[in-house]
């Protein structure tokens, strides 16, 4: 039998190929091999990948149809609510974009069918829909520790964390666990991609207690340059040109502008400790935007540029 981000990925595919409404019959027919014989089992396997699918977005429609097949259920995947309709993004925002998507996703296929999608690097006129669902190594140890409520440790960004993981949250094709680091002493998020090696769990400690309001979704940072983010670290001062001030300010908020100057440019206070998150949002502002410091940051990002541009 298929893997289950195989079959979730041919799922998707049938469902936004199809012409008309498939019944659960049908699907296991056109996958063969991919949902189990029995009845119970299959409709149970259907039903887990209906909603992962859901959770994350695709909207699967159904329909319970008449005749000689009546109560029977039907489903298919609308594209005009699937697929994203054109940005009319200008030259500069979609340099910005590609920039942006190399900086962080490199070599990523889903990153380049994005592209596509929305105008960028067209190879030919297709309309390529590439759905990822993450299927992230450690995610098994991770949820083994959530619902045991048992401490983990690992590394992320250089640093030896250890880590109550109150729960994990799929957002915008990234898992994400958060949870109280005993090291800072306050909740923190991390990308769990990003972590270095393997997830261990201390089964040498007491299991910890979750507070009993959490909900993950509430918990999740507005700002992704804040995930796993040290509050120690200072922030960056960024220069802003006059033609893309505005929006910055309103973006990051006027607490965040330290100065204005007189040609319309302007000098914030931005986040920088998630390094990646921080690269792609300086990116995207492309020439108009400058790392002023601290310098050990400015010298990092100038050493990124000139390693992309060899």
């Amino acid at each position: 039998m298929a893997d289950r981000v195989e079959r979730l990925t041919n799922l998707l595919a049938l469902l936004l190929e199809t012409p008309e409404p498939l019944s659960l019959v049908q699907i296991a027919g056109e996958l063969s091999g991919q949902y189990p014989e029995s009845k119970t089992a299959r409709r149970a396997a259907f039903e887990r990948d209906k909603a992962v699918l859901r959770d994350i977005g695709v909207p699967i429609e159904q329909e319970i149809i008449g005749g000689a097949d009546a109560g029977q259920t039907r489903y298919w995947i609308d594209r005009e609510r699937y697929e994203m309709g054109g940005l009319d993004l200008d030259d500069d925002e979609m340099r910005a974009l590609q920039v942006a998507m190399a900086a962080t996703r490199p070599g990523s296929s889903s990153g380049q069918d994005a592209l596509w999608k929305l105008g960028g690097g067209v190879v030919d006129q297709r309309s390529t829909v590439t759905a990822v669902v993450p299927d992230v190594a450690e995610l098994p140890t991770l949820r083994e520790a959530v619902a045991d409520r048992r401490v983990v440790t690992f590394r992320y960004n250089d640093v030896d964390r250890v880590v109550d993981p109150w729960g994990l949250l799929l957002r915008n094709g990234y898992w994400y666990m958060i949870g109280f680091d005993h090291g800072r002493g306050e909740r923190r998020t991390y990308r769990i991609d990003r972590i270095a090696g393997h997830v261990d769990i201390d089964r040498d400690r007491d299991p910890f207690e979750r507070p009993a309001d959490f909900d993950p979704r509430e918990a999740f940072p507005d700002d992704p340059k804040l995930i796993g983010a040290d509050a120690n670290l200072p922030d960056a001062r960024v220069w802003i040109d006059a033609t893309r001030a505005a929006a910055a300010a309103r973006e990051l908020g006027e607490d965040r502008v330290v100065r204005r100057l007189d040609d319309g440019a302007i000098e914030v206070m931005v986040p920088c400790a998630n390094a990646p998150a921080f690269r792609s949002w300086l990116l995207g502002h492309l020439e108009h935007a400058e790392v002023l410091e601290p310098p050990a940051l400015r010298a990092e990002v100038v050493a990124f540029l000139e390693a992309a541009l060899a």
